[in-house]
């Protein structure tokens, strides 16, 4: 369930709330709080942002609103450790306020990660040169406070905040053992087409290569050697559970066809007298001596793959 509220929040950031960056509002982020653990963030984020800025009702209030929103065992504040004088300040902030009992938040000890190991300090700060446009030696430009932006060990991280606040160390072991989510990833998931009714994936597929034939090969399309290669070409297609692969690609250049973008498909696709009958590719493989099986067999275990050119200028309208 949080996996899946992760994925909404994501999406609906992007699409119908981008505005400069990805964002949503509180409404939609307590309707969408269920199985989610959340922290209270960096230097930048609400709460901190208030704390820096001497609100500190409103901090305590937005902290109480986030411990209503996700649970109390779901929200934590967060602490971490870098050069930079506010960041002291707040880190106090936080240890007091856990200590005060005003509500009882948890901490969690972070580390604000840019690259993974420390000696990549400067090849990171070189990128960020080049990102922005800038010089090394430039005294003002963007730049990291210091060098501790790394994948931090664990003798590091006691080290910052072994004691001032252990338990903040240890509710990051507490906090992995509370995520439980299995993203299963053996099979394939192809995503749902529509096909019209009275209808199956597989039968639908065949309806449309049968159609094909009769465009592609006009009076030849009943020759045996012809309707036997389409009907093998359709059973391994259909046992290997590609159907819905197939129409997808089908669906992809009807409507190319229909935009007047020109296409091309490279590779052993050409070999597939289903796809030529279909549209996607445009070279008779019976004619031209392809093999079927160097593009798909029972031995693959790998999805077939369709490589489709387009034309740059037209990507986005694919898309």
């Amino acid at each position: 369930t949080g996996y899946k509220n992760l994925l909404k929040i994501a999406s609906t950031s992007q699409l119908e709330g981008y505005y400069y960056r990805p964002r949503i509002d509180r409404e939609f982020l307590a309707a969408h709080a269920e199985g989610i653990i959340a922290t209270s963030g960096c230097l930048a984020a609400q709460i901190p942002s208030m704390v820096m800025q001497g609100k500190d009702d409103e901090a305590r209030e937005l902290v109480g609103w986030y411990q209503e929103v996700f649970g109390k065992e779901n929200f934590y504040l967060e602490l971490q450790q870098h050069d930079i004088l506010e960041l002291e300040t707040l880190n106090k902030w936080i240890i007091e306020y856990g200590k005060s009992n005003h509500t009882n938040v948890p901490l969690v000890a972070t580390n604000d990660v840019h690259y993974v190991m420390d000696t990549d300090y400067d090849p990171h700060d070189t990128l960020l040169c080049i990102q922005t446009g800038a010089l090394k030696n430039d005294a003002d430009r963007l730049r990291m406070s210091d060098p501790s932006y790394h994948l931090t060990s664990q003798d590091e991280m006691w080290r910052y905040f072994g004691n001032a606040a252990p338990e903040a160390l240890k509710n990051t072991l507490k906090i992995s053992e509370m995520c439980d989510v299995n993203l299963d990833t053996k099979g394939y998931h192809l995503p749902v087409f529509p096909v019209p009714d009275g209808f199956d994936s597989g039968t639908y597929l065949r309806h449309l290569c049968e159609k094909g034939l009769r465009w592609r090969y006009g009076s030849h399309a009943d020759d045996l050697e012809i309707r036997d290669r389409l009907s093998r070409e359709l059973g391994i297609i259909h046992d290997m559970g590609f159907d819905t692969y197939f129409l997808i690609v089908w669906d992809l250049c009807q409507f190319a066809r229909h935009a007047d973008i020109w296409w091309n498909v490279r590779g052993s696709g050409a070999g597939s007298v289903a796809a030529y009958s279909l549209g996607i590719t445009n070279i008779d493989p019976i004619q031209n001596n392809l093999l079927f099986e160097r593009f798909l067999n029972p031995g693959r275990v790998s999805m077939p793959d369709i490589d489709m050119d387009f034309p740059d200028d037209r990507r986005g309208d694919m898309i």
